[in-house]
């Protein structure tokens, strides 16, 4: 039961048989998507959608997300978002650690160390993601196979193993989110990335199953598919070959690639209250590009 009950028809019906005792009744639907007080990390968050998603979380009143990215020192664009959360004055911080992802047992262990420092965990963004040149799948290298899986598909669970971790231990009621693709439930046209494609696709399953066994404990995961978004991966492609711009954007009926901010809002629900009944699903943000 939420915190805010009643909410809903139920509120209005609670006000009309309580009409002297609840007078000015107030909107609860933005309390049910605030994160006031709520911890999280994002992976992948010292630039491009990790970043985005960790400030739309400190945006939404989170006490203080932990970005962990593999470079030892955060970004210029990172500490002027940092700067930027802390001049909103909602008490919110952004904090930056240096990790590897696929390191399964320095990530455990360092965000047992925020969650003993905070006193809880409550979100986890696996947002940490590489993509490879094309390559034939039949000449596909070993190594940069394992190298791609290992990132976009190990480091993923590591992740969500190490918040899940603290959110049982703490007893909060989480919410793990999963950044896969839709490229995890479809082929890109003309684009040979076999490896990144069953990375993407890995997660999806890895949502559901997580979901399954972590219902129960009250610990939520869905994964998050965006489409062809521009981000500082996707522009090594769009930069190099600007005719690929024209034909990503033609791909889906808005005609358009997507915008990093444009995933804010449903990040911002799924680490919600507003998504308590969501858990095992796969939330695919791509301007309809599965539509035809």
């Amino acid at each position: 039961m939420s915190a805010l009950t009643p909410i809903g028809v139920d509120a209005a019906l609670h006000h009309a048989a309580n009409p002297e005792a609840d007078p000015a009744p107030r909107p609860k639907i933005f309390e049910e998507f605030s994160l006031a007080g709520r911890v999280g990390i994002v992976t992948g968050g010292n630039s491009g959608l990790g970043l985005e998603m960790a400030l739309a979380l400190c945006e939404a009143g989170a006490k203080a997300i932990y970005c962990i990215d593999i470079r030892d020192e955060p970004s210029v664009e990172w500490k002027a978002t940092r700067d930027y959360v802390k001049a909103l004055g909602n008490g919110s911080r952004l904090e930056y650690a240096s990790a590897d992802t696929t390191n399964q047992q320095d990530m455990w262990d360092k965000v047992e160390k925020f969650a003993e420092k905070e006193g809880r965990m409550d979100v986890c963004v696996a947002a940490a993601g590489i993509l490879k040149a094309h390559k034939s799948c039949l000449d596909y290298p070993a190594e940069e196979f394992r190298q791609v899986m290992d990132v976009n598909t190990n480091g993923v669970l590591f992740t969500a193993q190490a918040a899940g971790r603290q959110m049982a231990k703490y007893n909060c009621p989480g919410s793990i989110i999963l950044i896969a693709s839709m490229s995890g439930s479809i082929t890109n046209k003309d684009h040979a990335w076999v490896s990144y494609n069953t990375s993407k696709s890995a997660v999806l399953q890895m949502a559901r199953s997580m979901a399954c066994e972590l219902g129960t404990s009250r610990i939520r995961v869905n994964s998050l598919s965006p489409g062809h978004i521009y981000t500082n991966m996707t522009a090594a492609y769009l930069d190099k070959q600007p005719h690929l711009l024209e034909k990503w954007s033609s791909l889906n009926p808005m005609g358009r690639i997507g915008r990093p901010d444009e995933l804010r809002g449903v990040v911002a629900w799924l680490a919600s209250d507003a998504s308590s009944f969501c858990t095992g699903s796969d939330i695919i943000v791509s301007g309809g590009h599965h539509s035809w």
